[in-house]
């Protein structure tokens, strides 16, 4: 197959092409996406804010493989893993896969295709914190992270998914680069 999508090409000779032996015109669902499971500086419904550096060293400790993902926060149903977790200037930033062998991931991942699930949410448990006597609120500046759900109603409305990925979509760069090359051969050849 090698010499017929070379041919197909058409590339000036000694140019190579190394790819992976799949067929690069397949788009399967990945199951990868991305999001922040928490925004800082933000009071939930729960009247809970959490600091920046708050999951530092359940981190550490855990590492992203160590945090479940669950659907709806139901221990009995997991759904795939976390690939990354870490706080940035802005929250707590996550990428994670769907593992697309289990049916209520699929079911999941066609969800959040629709965007009718987009929402993440966090199992903890509260280290130290403070409550605030004038309003409530109880600010977190410690939390052992346990589990990262998706969710359709967060307790706090920015803790979203912010992309879904195809598995397709290194296969759709593969095109464009040959596309390129394409154009250039012609021009070389101009």
């Amino acid at each position: 197959m090698q010499a017929s999508f070379d041919a197909l090409c058409d590339l000036p000779a000694g140019v190579e092409i190394k790819r992976a032996a799949s067929d690069i015109t397949s788009v399967a669902p990945s199951g990868a996406f991305e999001g922040y499971a928490r925004v800082f500086g933000i009071v939930d419904a729960g009247r809970d804010e959490v600091v920046p550096g708050a999951f530092a060293a359940s981190l550490q400790k855990r590492g992203a493989g160590g945090v479940k993902m669950l659907w709806q926060h139901r221990a009995a149903e997991p759904i795939g893993q976390w690939t990354s977790i870490a706080e940035d200037r802005r929250g707590l930033r996550v990428t994670g896969r769907l593992n697309l062998a289990v049916a209520r991931a699929r079911e999941v991942l066609a969800l959040m295709r629709e965007r009718a699930v987009d929402g993440l949410s966090i199992g903890f448990k509260a280290g130290r914190s403070a409550v605030d006597r004038k309003t409530g609120i109880r600010r977190l500046y410690a939390v052992d992270l346990w589990e990262i759900s998706v969710v359709t109603f967060p307790m706090l409305p920015q803790a979203r998914i912010i992309a879904v990925k195809e598995a397709g979509d290194g296969a759709r760069q593969e095109a464009r680069l040959l596309r390129a090359l394409r154009e250039g051969a012609r021009l070389m050849r101009s």
